[in-house]
């Protein structure tokens, strides 16, 4: 590096580290698409020397806006062009003869919306035009954004961040600076170095040959295949990476969808796993068949294709629209603090709640389940995931509460998950998140009286194992059919095979003096197995007590 490029980046680090280099973010959100991409908006002004604070609209006292230098809007549009519940008394507020002149504030504003819907990004809209009024300077223009969002709002950001970044603490904004705090930030000007001197190595690979298989669908002509490249890739680089560069050198109509690293909508399937593209290096995941290795790509499952990797990420957020995610908080008691009264809470429940929802990508999750793509109305774990963790919030009304539950017991609701196995050893997020879908079904089951086959099987199960120490499908199967599907068993010959002795494993007719106390529940239907002692029973018996006390 140059003496000269040296002194411009260490120009670049002064500026940048001297003076108010406060950021202000607030988000009007209906369901948390907004306040989620503000958080992130503020994390990744951290590499432009801002410091973002993100603020709720609800409750946000305006007038202080005159003192700040740089703000940004996120601002859902809800219904017919409303503003978000949460955003609606700080609108009127701004309107108001009440409301601050903003000279000397820096501005800019990213609308989310639905093209559906006919005033589209109408509240962005109209924060934009207010901020204007009132005499604040826009920075970049501002981008109106259709529901999939987060590709085009990470762009934005790009340009946003770098020039607010250019604002002095005085609040000019210096725009011959812009330039090269865009390159300072990605690192082009210097290597990334800690305070302790540290300097972050690159680490690099040597070039493997891979034989690179995508899939491909054209809308146009509603036609499927596979295009296959034989491609020398560096190992170290990302799998998004070898798709950019097969658009780049090789097939520039390759769509899938391309974004930062971390875009959780990036999500595809490599070699049969679920990954995001730009955090899997290609040589952890390649595969290796008839001495060659294998790249096979395709989109992830449970979700409609748009186009080649492209999928439709829609149904889920309408999943997740219907279930209401908005917080519903109940009165609970608070704390003093110098900045006023807020709620408190154990650090473990707060913890845990961390930890129910957190996974990295929703259509990841979503996709992970065996059931979503045979299962149109199911809701996903996705979805149910983040209502759990609601659930077991205590900040939750009582009353949200209630309306929660009856949403995972619902048709569509945990019950219809089949297995949660594949869920458990998807990589990528705690083993927590499992384990809440679990307690969700356990708890879904009980409010519903232990009734219909799967709240039966449970139910009987534990009894029987607990009362007797042993397991016997067959009493399983009375119980749970009850009477009237006993008496239908006469008629099926069901029945009658057992008593007559056509075993299916052609063991003995009777396994025990069972047959002769009970019929048919001791007849050879099934193997002895079946009707054998439980292993350490006291410790069976144990769980189920810990489990609930009805057992």
């Amino acid at each position: 590096m140059s003496e000269e490029s040296v002194s411009a980046t260490e120009g670049i680090e002064e500026f940048l580290s001297s003076g108010d280099r406060s950021l202000e973010l607030l988000f009007g959100s209906q369901s948390g698409n907004a306040e989620g991409l503000a958080a992130k908006f503020a994390k990744t002004a951290k590499s432009y020397g801002l410091e973002g604070t993100v603020h709720d609209m609800d409750g946000f006292d305006f007038n202080s806006l005159s003192s700040k230098k740089r703000v940004i809007i996120v601002c859902s549009t809800w219904g017919e062009g409303e503003q978000p519940d949460n955003a609606e008394e700080l609108w009127k507020f701004a309107n108001s003869d009440a409301a601050s002149r903003l000279e000397g504030v820096h501005f800019a504003v990213c609308a989310l919306g639905d093209t559906s819907y006919e005033l589209f990004c109408e509240s962005g809209k109209e924060w934009d035009s207010i901020f204007e009024k009132l005499g604040a300077t826009r920075i970049v223009e501002r981008i109106d954004c259709d529901v999939d969002y987060d590709s085009p709002a990470s762009e934005w950001a790009l340009k946003a961040l770098p020039a607010l970044a250019a604002v002095d603490s005085s609040g000019n904004f210096m725009e011959e600076m812009v330039d090269g705090i865009t390159d300072y930030a990605s690192g082009s000007s210097a290597v990334a170095g800690g305070e302790d001197g540290f300097v972050v190595p690159t680490i690099e690979t040597e070039a493997i040959q891979v034989e690179l298989s995508v899939f491909r669908f054209d809308p146009s002509t509603n036609s499927t295949g596979r295009d296959s490249w034989a491609c020398s890739l560096p190992g170290h680089i990302s799998i998004l990476s070898a798709l950019r560069a097969i658009k780049e050198g090789h097939d520039g109509s390759l769509s899938f969808r391309d974004g930062n690293d971390d875009d959780p909508s990036t999500a595809v399937s490599v070699n049969g796993k679920l990954v995001l593209p730009g955090r899997v290096r290609v040589d952890s995941i390649v595969s290796s068949r008839d001495e060659s290795l294998i790249l096979r790509i395709d989109p992830i499952p449970g979700s409609d294709v748009i186009r080649d990797l492209i999928v439709d990420h829609w149904a889920l957020e309408r999943k997740r629209e219907s279930t209401r995610p908005w917080m519903v908080a109940a009165t609970r008691e608070g704390i003093q603090t110098p900045q006023g009264v807020i709620g408190s809470m154990e650090q473990s429940t707060a913890l845990r709640i961390h930890s129910l929802a957190n996974f990295d990508s929703a259509p990841l999750l979503h996709s992970s389940s065996d059931a979503v793509p045979y299962a149109n109305g199911f809701l996903g774990p996705a979805v149910l995931a983040s209502a759990w963790a609601r659930r077991n919030d205590p900040r939750t009304a009582p009353e949200r509460v209630a309306e929660i539950d009856s949403i995972i017991g619902s048709e569509n609701g945990i019950r219809a998950e089949t297995d949660l196995s594949p869920i458990f050893r998807r990589d990528g997020y705690p083993k927590s998140v499992s384990e809440g879908l679990l307690e969700a079904r356990t708890k879904a089951i009980e409010n519903d009286a232990f009734n219909g086959k799967l709240g039966k099987h449970v139910w009987w199960y534990c009894w029987t194992v607990k009362s007797s120490g042993k397991v016997n499908d067959t009493v399983l199967y009375r119980q749970v059919l009850g009477p009237i599907g006993l008496l239908g068993n006469l008629f099926s010959g069901v029945t009658a095979r057992m008593m007559l002795g056509f075993t299916r494993t052609g063991g003995n007719v009777l396994n025990s003096l069972l047959g002769m106390v009970v019929p048919p529940a001791g007849v050879g239907k099934m193997p002895r197995q079946f009707n054998s002692s439980v292993s350490n029973h006291h410790e069976v018996v144990a769980i189920f007590n810990e489990m609930d006390g009805r057992f």
